[in-house]
């Protein structure tokens, strides 16, 4: 069997790992662990205090080389694979494969509230500089980079809807059954 590239696309705190988490027979590549590394590479801004930061929310501070080689190796494994993160639709690996591109659509403020949820309730991320990097930077750059990506998805689901009930939709629309487990 031929296998499935199943990319999750969507902003900051939509729901794509959560889904991706509903997957229990798939291999999941995170797209946040593929940022570049040096300051040699990517997008770099300076944030208020003048200190330079790199642009998580621009597809060039992604190593899509290292991002392609593992998808690529993983897709030679596994019948399922799942790439998930803000430009999890951009990777296109060379092995033969299906596609199916899924955008996971949630209005911004509610995003929001889950990325200070996570990042500063539950972890220790000062919230002024995650406001101030919202809106100096990452607001603009999910219309720029994030959104128009929409437009390129096979599917578009609704992140606010529970995982389990969203990757049951999913599967149903690309053909990705779930197996049974053995009895």
């Amino acid at each position: 069997m031929t296998p499935l590239l199943l990319t999750l696309t969507g902003g900051a705190g939509a729901g794509k790992t959560t889904i991706a988490a509903a997957f229990d027979d798939a291999v999941v590549l995170h797209g946040d662990d593929y940022y570049v590394t040096g300051r040699d590479r990517g997008v770099w801004i300076p944030d208020r205090t003048g200190t330079p930061r790199l642009d998580v929310g621009d597809p060039r501070s992604i190593d899509f080389g290292r991002l392609t080689a593992d998808t690529t190796a993983a897709l030679r494994r596994h019948d399922l694979v799942i790439v998930e993160g803000l430009f999890a639709a951009r990777i296109s690996p060379p092995t033969p494969h299906r596609r199916f591109g899924v955008f996971v659509d949630l209005a911004a403020d509610l995003r929001l509230v889950r990325k200070i949820q996570r990042k500063c309730v539950t972890g220790d991320f000062p919230l002024d500089v995650l406001l101030a990097n919202y809106l100096d930077h990452r607001r603009d750059a999910h219309e720029r980079h994030v959104e128009p990506m929409r437009d390129h998805c096979d599917l578009v689901v609704d992140g606010s809807r529970p995982a389990a009930e969203t990757a049951a939709a999913i599967r149903a629309e690309c053909g990705c059954a779930n197996p049974q487990p053995a009895i």
